[in-house]
């Protein structure tokens, strides 16, 4: 008989399938347990008994099938002795699918339950954060910059509603997608946002969330073929990751767009999100945010050399998406494309005019924009006093290791 592991090696084996297989695990139980409470119970429970079962009798060669059998016969269980008190729940009713009855991943179920439109978007973003990515209720509070309490209540509520409302857990029909689309591609993307830059930590990424992302949005590619928008975010996603093993150097430091090692970006990813280019800007009558956000993914991507990206056709692109999404953090992704177009002064300017958003009084990336642009300039005291602020707002350890660098080495 092999040798059983240690504490410490179950331990990080039970760590990762938490990691990798959460949404798996609790979208095939909850088709099982009809409730969403019930088999979140459920599965936490099976994880707590894969500590135990492990250290007994190894790590199972597949971990995620190993937790949704014991998931869902723990789900069976307690349906079987809560018969009576099941048939008064509301539920979460399985029915079929738009295209023959099935679809590839049940994760996807989850995803468009989460954000029926009974619930408000920043619910469903929520929802979908803990159940779909597993994140913790103290990882979206914080992302959401709430009190860990307050966001508990608001996701308990929402599972209530689900159940009381009956919300089916299902794909929507084909005449229900309309008014499902849009947040639900919002929310794969800011499923994907929440793994290409952490929040906080000591990894620049969280690449577990980051994947779990784009299989949600190849998911929603396949679902709808035709979405000029489904197209632009799997683009958009695809391009974006293509970059991704260039944005830290050997030793864990962050590395800005403009120093990147270009051989490093990975070629498949940036040819599959190129051929979708054509679907992504294909759109009925305007193209759509995504597409937009893609074209300038793809403008990067196409540029061999920093020196040879087209910074004219970058900042149109923004004016274009700034019209169809007028957010702030656009806003500022503008302003940088106005520095290599017209220079950091002129790009400065506009920045005080931004600087006004109180919704962007603590966001770490206008301080730190801020103080490339001073660099830039020459003014290294006013520069080294926006990277102190943009330091005091950072919660990412190699943001953070960033930005003391710039502070202590001076101009």
């Amino acid at each position: 008989m092999a040798d059983l592991p240690t504490a410490d090696q179950v331990a990080q084996a039970v760590a990762e399938a938490h990691s990798s297989e959460w949404a798996s695990v609790l979208a095939a139980t909850a088709r099982v347990a009809a409730d969403l409470d019930l088999a979140e119970d459920c599965v936490q429970d099976a994880y707590a008994k894969a500590l135990v079962h492990w250290q007994e009798q190894g790590v199972p060669r597949k971990p995620g099938a190993w937790l949704t059998t014991v998931a869902t016969r723990r789900a069976l269980e307690l349906r079987r002795r809560a018969d009576v008190a099941r048939r008064k729940l509301p539920l979460l009713v399985p029915v079929e699918d738009v295209q023959d009855g099935t679809f590839p991943d049940d994760r996807l179920r989850l995803v468009f339950t989460c954000c029926h439109p009974a619930l408000a978007q920043e619910t469903q973003v929520a929802l979908t954060l803990r159940l779909v990515c597993g994140l913790s209720s103290a990882e979206i509070a914080k992302a959401f910059l709430v009190k860990e309490a307050t966001m508990q209540a608001r996701i308990t509520r929402a599972k209530q509603k689900i159940s009381r409302s009956g919300i089916p857990y299902r794909i929507p029909q084909l005449a229900e997608l309309g008014e499902r689309i849009d947040a639900v591609l919002d929310v794969v993307h800011l499923v994907y946002t929440a793994g290409h830059t952490a929040g906080d930590g000591d990894t620049l990424t969280r690449p577990d969330l980051a994947q779990r992302g784009i299989d949600l949005a190849r998911m929603m590619r396949l679902l709808l073929p035709d979405s000029a928008e489904a197209a632009g975010l799997l683009a958009l996603l695809l391009l974006t990751q293509a970059r991704q093993a260039a944005r830290v150097d050997e030793a864990g430091q962050l590395v800005l767009l403009d120093d990147q090692d270009r051989s490093l970006w990975d070629q498949a990813l940036i040819a599959e999100g190129l051929e979708l280019m054509p679907a992504a800007l294909a759109g009925p009558a305007t193209v759509g945010r995504y597409g937009v956000m893609a074209a300038i993914a793809a403008v990067h991507a196409e540029a061999e050399r920093w020196e040879d990206t087209d910074w004219g056709e970058i900042l149109g692109l923004y004016d274009l998406l700034l019209d169809r999404w007028p957010s702030p953090v656009v806003a500022l992704n503008r302003v940088v494309a106005i520095a290599y177009v017209a220079g950091p002064e002129q790009a400065l300017v506009e920045l005080d005019e931004l600087a006004a958003d109180p919704a962007l009084a603590t966001y770490p990336y206008l301080a730190s924009t801020r103080a490339e642009l001073l660099r830039r300039t020459g003014d290294w005291t006013a520069a080294k006093a926006a990277y102190e602020e943009a330091l005091a707002f950072t919660s990412n350890a190699v943001e953070a290791a960033f930005l003391q660098g710039r502070i202590t080495r001076g101009a």
